[in-house]
């Protein structure tokens, strides 16, 4: 029996005959077909692995892993990227089943319009781009339990999906079933199919990941890029490496074919918040997430970029940096006190070797500890990417975990909770659209060439005083500086002629115009004072 299209996401329903020898696909189009197999296996899951090799009009060879959708069924998802004839070929490790093992056929892939974006790091290291080489903002948000039944299907994710994409987030941040915050097969990280594995993770659960499908489809057809966080760092020790491996083959057959990301592990080397053995767990997730890194790396035909979320730096949580493509951090939920640790952070990985774009993971998550409101997320975003980061992500507290107003999350393994808001009141605390107007500001320039330049205003943060001006500029174009307080008229050097100026409120996105630069024979100019005492932007820009 020869393998069936049996549907294309993102763009329109693919059909082709039984026996058909072509298929006829959109370009960059999520294609599916599914491969029957008429033997029986007493543990498919485990006995076999069924991969695609497929060969483009270019003669490039990719080898995608197939998925074990239940019983005899395995499905193999596939993003074509060139126009043209591809050819592809199945690979059995049980090479007798004539089932699943040397089927043959063509992909005939047409130029029509796609959704699909895979994100590439660029080629100067600092920042994302699109497959096109387009830039691309990571504007991240943190939904980590949002593939529970507490994030409800389909009325709570769409909703969420919709507000996040309205206010211009294009990442998310979410956990492929294994969780931080909760012992293993904890009631709470279930979705409307159980969990993710069976008791003992002796085998994967298909169902809960055809639920998890429809919500990480919903983020693609939505525009918005799944950052996949395979568990959380603990599960390593808990699971070996070998199952880890089999967990993120999964992941990679289920949804490399979408625009994703992928994120090792969460906290890479933070053991179990009840360890006895907290140490030898470090040293072991460490080394393990490394050789975890390399397998991803190996598996992913698609070449998504790599990272590990930290405890402090990704850099950190494996042997050898080079086998991830950029540094996230984590730098504290101390409001303004993370500050000195957020740039200090983001500084040092920039000057750090392999270079890679640089962005906080999590920090400050509004509204954690009763604290971290709107100001702080104004600041952290604008201070990450005035110094430099490639991108920026929020949290709010009550979303990661997924409070619903029936029930809170309740306590973590320590005994304590983060907290009772409910998600459908945190998503609309106003520092996620305040963060998704600056990033909307920055869109109207060319961001990805801002280059970190604090000495061109005075005054300037200091290792004496974080909460003070920032600034970065765009040579003979740009000059952006996000002030914290609004209390000292800013003085501005190496200012070229012909620009305009304004003020921009982060708050509400006002422009406030100041009019014509004029600096003085040296480049300086010292701008009026601010129209109130607050948080302001200024922007110098070439008038063209």
């Amino acid at each position: 029996m020869d393998p069936v299209t049996r549907r294309t996401f993102c763009t329109t329903l693919v059909a082709s005959s039984l026996y058909a020898q072509s298929h006829f696909v959109a370009l960059n189009a999520v294609t599916e077909w599914t491969f029957e197999s008429g033997k029986q296996y007493s543990d498919p899951f485990n006995d076999i692995e069924l991969d695609v090799v497929f060969k483009s009009p270019s003669g490039r060879t990719l080898r995608v892993p197939t998925f074990w959708a239940g019983q005899g069924t395995w499905r193999v998802r596939f993003a074509a990227e060139e126009v043209g004839r591809y050819s592809y070929t199945t690979v059995c490790t049980d090479s007798a089943n004539r089932d699943l093992h040397g089927r043959t056929g063509t992909l005939e892939v047409t130029n029509a319009a796609t959704t699909q974006r895979f994100v590439r790091v660029s080629d100067d290291k600092r920042h994302f781009q699109t497959a096109d080489g387009k830039p691309f903002f990571w504007l991240g948000d943190t939904w980590w339990m949002g593939l529970t039944s507490r994030l409800s299907w389909p009325d709570g994710f769409q909703t969420l999906t919709a507000d996040r994409a309205a206010k211009g987030f294009t990442v998310i941040q979410i956990v492929a079933g294994l969780y931080p915050d909760m012992p293993p097969f904890d009631r709470r990280g279930g979705n409307e199919a159980g969990y993710p594995w069976e008791a003992d993770f002796a085998r994967i659960n298909p169902a809960y990941f055809d639920m998890a499908d429809l919500r990480i489809r919903h983020l693609a057809d939505a525009g918005i890029v799944p950052c996949i966080v395979g568990a959380w760092g603990y599960f390593l020790p808990l699971m070996g490496v070998s199952k880890m491996k089999q967990h993120w083959r999964y992941l990679i057959a289920r949804w490399g074919a979408y625009p994703v990301i992928w994120c090792l592990a969460g906290e890479g080397t933070m053991p179990y918040y009840l360890s006895k053995t907290h140490d030898t767990d470090a040293a072991t997730q460490k080394h393990g997430w490394t050789e975890v890194a390399r397998y991803v790396r190996t598996t992913d035909a698609f070449g998504h970029p790599i990272t590990i979320h930290p405890s402090s730096s990704a850099r950190n949580c494996v042997d050898d940096p080079a086998v991830i493509d950029f540094d996230m951090l984590q730098t504290g939920h101390d409001d303004r006190k993370s500050a000195p640790n957020t740039v200090q952070k983001i500084l040092t990985s920039l000057a750090a070797e392999p270079k890679m774009p640089v962005l906080v993971g999590e920090v400050c998550y509004e509204g954690i500890q009763e604290a971290s409101r709107e100001e702080v997320q104004r600041f952290m975003f604008w201070a990450s990417i005035l110094s430099g980061a490639g991108g920026h992500t929020y949290g709010a507290n009550g979303i990661w975990q997924v409070n619903t107003l029936e029930t809170p999350y309740g306590l973590s393994p320590h005994g304590h909770s983060w907290g009772d808001t409910p998600w459908e009141t945190a998503y609309q605390l106003p520092g996620s659209r305040q963060i998704g107007l600056a990033k909307k500001l920055l869109s109207h320039y060319p961001w990805w060439k801002l280059e970190s330049r604090p000495d061109l205003v005075e005054p300037h943060w200091t290792e004496q005083n974080y909460w003070q001006p920032f600034c970065a500029r765009v040579v003979g174009e740009l000059i952006i500086a996000f002030s914290p307080v609004g209390w000292k008229a800013l003085q501005f050097k190496e200012v070229p002629a012909g620009m305009t100026a304004f003020f921009w409120n982060p708050s509400d996105g006002a422009e406030h115009a100041i009019g014509p630069v004029m600096p003085d024979a040296e480049g300086h100019w010292q701008a009026p004072e601010f129209p109130i005492f607050r948080d302001w932007v200024v922007v110098l820009c070439v008038v063209k």
